[in-house]
């Protein structure tokens, strides 16, 4: 578990820097044992004024945490690795949540034995409902994945996986919010092709996506089961079933998983 009084540095402040710092804030972290980088002065005031956090500069976030966390885009990777690696050592846990980045990219440019762990977590993180899975470096032990686990507990699940599978977590659920915004938003639609005001589908849609969720997590039952026992025979769900079956929607779905899954490895390898 990551000890209290641990000073942990959140290097890159844009969104989901801030939503990981709100989050160690509400499960009780101090404000002075967190620190943050942010290259816009007018936001680290901002977010000064906002949390009670001292903005600092990389090579002080460096010095003085322990755990450090990179939330910075992949595109500024390469610049904060040169402020990391004179500085970083053995005693640092380096956790990045960097998409498309592998632990020996930052393994090779860091000291010999910096632990780092990878994260692959998703935008739910805003309202403590994110998903994120965690890979170990080579030089990562338990107690760093247990650190790891301790910090983003607060802002929704994690669970670990081997590296070699974070291509496809990223294709399922690091981009999984923007398949179900996307199925909303065609479901209100639908709703106003219906006759329905927007607001009223809205509503409609999103509450029964907010059910439909929480029956899956709270009743351990299979989605075939659930969906089954909404499906009459010769009623309406069957109707529209049969017509997304008609569409290939199923295929579709396959099909984009694999094709997101294949830009993330592109996105690995430097292309």
């Amino acid at each position: 578990m990551t000890r209290m009084g641990e000073r942990v540095a959140i290097l890159g402040a844009g969104k989901m820097g801030e939503a990981l710092l709100s989050g160690l804030l509400r499960a009780g972290r101090h404000p002075s044992d967190l620190v943050f980088t942010e290259r816009h002065a007018e936001r680290t005031k901002l977010l000064e004024e906002r949390y009670g956090v001292t903005g600092v500069s990389s090579s002080d976030a460096i010095e003085t945490a322990d755990t450090l966390l990179i939330a910075v885009k992949p595109q500024e990777m390469a610049a904060l690795l040169d402020d990391l690696a004179p500085r970083a050592t053995p005693r640092n846990l380096v956790i990045t949540i960097a998409a498309g980045i592998p632990t020996s990219f930052l393994e090779k440019r860091l000291a010999d034995d910096v632990p780092v762990v990878r994260v692959m977590s998703n935008t739910p993180v805003f309202v403590d409902e994110a998903m994120s899975a965690i890979s170990a470096g080579a030089h990562a032990t338990e107690e760093h994945l247990e650190r790891t686990e301790s910090l983003l507990r607060p802002v929704g699940k994690v669970i670990r996986v081997p590296e070699s599978q974070l291509d496809a977590v990223t294709a399922l659920s690091g981009s999984g919010p923007a398949y179900f915004f996307f199925l909303v938003e065609a479901m209100i639609d639908a709703g106003i092709l219906l006759g329905l005001p927007r607001a009223v589908a809205a509503e409609l849609i999103v509450q029964t996506a907010v059910g439909s969720a929480k029956m899956l997590r709270e009743t351990d039952e299979h989605p075939v089961q659930l969906r089954e026992a909404v499906t009459s025979p010769g009623g309406t769900t069957i109707a529209a079933i049969r017509e997304l079956e008609n569409h290939g929607v199923r295929a579709a779905l396959l099909a984009a998983l694999e094709a997101a899954r294949d830009r993330s490895r592109e996105l690995a390898a430097g292309q």
